[in-house]
């Protein structure tokens, strides 16, 4: 299992998983295509990797608010799974019905202000409707996130006091030659060329580091680009690698959202092994070996 931290009040462990790959969403499309996840991640698969990821011992998610991955949640919860969900809305639908269809009734820690939504109108300069989405995200009586890619906009949430209880950041500026483009949800765009640079990942960290409010990073794989061209050994290093990266910029209460394709290996097993293999020679065994 992972260990678990002080989330929002709540005791999440310190990995998540997040929903892209049920969702078709492939950030390596010319090794594993996005229609590729969609043909494996059947209803009745996603709700045992749900099933898997409690019973592997991480017991918190970032799902998308549409329609179909709610009602598989519901069903989930029915059968007795007991995952912390913390929601991002859904564009196609609107944010407005987006926020009024997040499940109260589930264990919701909260919801985000979904990130490429942030960051368009981040470009438009249109910061007056990124509050006022806030605004009407806190009447739901959660805690609130801001999602984004671009550190600029958590400075200035920062500078400006934005109705913001934590932050959900991006490691990759995935808005790089995309500027002005709505998301992928809405224009069906696939992620074919999508390039993540390495060098995005210390600019947003150094940001993270200074940030007093809660956080959920995510993208912390650069979405599997990093994996490619590697063997076991080479993904085992690289993931222990992040892992050092990413925690040892954030708070001891931050956490951090992972991506997972089961279809032809294990990744919620492999991700848990090789995190409590990192934490045990990170701190040397002082608070006992994680099992």
């Amino acid at each position: 299992m992972v260990n678990k931290v002080n989330f929002l009040g709540h005791e999440v462990t310190r990995l998540i998983v997040g929903d892209n790959p049920m969702n078709g969403h492939s950030y390596i499309e010319d090794s594993i295509t996005g229609l590729e996840m969609k043909k494996y991640y059947t209803a009745e698969r996603i709700k045992a990797t749900f099933k898997h990821i409690e019973e592997q011992g991480i017991n918190g998610m970032l799902p998308l608010a549409d329609p179909y991955i709610t009602r598989l949640l519901w069903e989930y919860q029915n059968e007795g799974g007991n995952l912390k969900l913390i929601w991002q809305p859904y564009p196609p639908i609107g944010m407005d019905r987006s926020i009024r269809i997040i499940p109260k009734s589930l264990d919701t820690i909260g919801s985000y202000h979904q990130g490429t939504t942030t960051d368009l109108l981040f470009e438009k300069q249109d910061f007056d409707t990124i509050k006022e989405n806030l605004k009407k995200m806190h009447e739901t009586g959660k805690p609130v996130g801001l999602g984004t890619h671009y550190p600029e906009i958590i400075e200035r949430s920062k500078e400006e006091g934005w109705e913001v209880d934590f932050y959900v950041a991006c490691l990759q500026n995935a808005r790089r030659g995309r500027e002005g483009e709505e998301s992928g949800f809405i224009t069906g765009k696939e992620k074919q060329g999508l390039v993540f640079y390495p060098e995005d990942r210390p600019i947003m960290l150094n940001t993270l580091s200074k940030v007093n409010k809660p956080i959920v990073a995510f993208k912390i794989f650069a979405g599997g680009q990093m994996f490619e061209g590697k063997d076991e050994n080479g993904v085992k290093e690289a993931i222990k690698g992040a892992y050092d990266e990413v925690f040892s910029a954030l708070k001891p209460d931050d956490i951090a959202a992972i991506g997972v394709f089961q279809r032809d290996k294990d990744q919620i097993k492999q991700n848990i092994e090789i995190y409590n293999e990192w934490y045990n020679e990170k701190y040397n065994n002082s608070y006992g070996i994680l099992n």
